[in-house]
């Protein structure tokens, strides 16, 4: 087993990471009166879940880190009720659907373990 010495050697960052990509890039066709709504929710749930991560994997007692993570849990799963707002509004198709709920799957699963 590898050692990890940075939190991008964590798997769980690297798949969040992945999702706050994925978001950037299917929020950028939401309609503009979106972007200081949705969009930018969107982005900082998305965003938050890495982050939180980042400042678990930081923290000295696992009690504190546990904290984070679940910090990161708490914004997955704001983002997965966003996705669905935008799924409800028609801003996103069928495929970018399935491709954000398999990532938002992935990660949680993670989380969870």
């Amino acid at each position: 087993m590898a050692r990890i010495e940075s939190y991008k050697d964590i798997l769980v960052w690297q798949k969040a990471h992945d999702l706050a990509l994925h978001i950037y890039k299917i929020t950028n066709k939401f309609p503009s009166e979106e972007k200081y709504g949705l969009v930018s929710q969107m982005r900082r749930a998305a965003t938050s879940v890495p982050i939180n991560i980042v400042e678990g994997f930081r923290r000295i007692s696992a009690r504190e880190s546990l904290r984070f993570y679940d910090i990161s849990n708490t914004s997955l799963e704001e983002l997965r009720y966003e996705t669905q707002i935008s799924s409800d509004l028609e801003y996103l198709d069928f495929s970018e659907i399935k491709i954000t709920n398999a990532k938002l799957e992935e990660v949680s699963k993670m989380l969870n373990a």
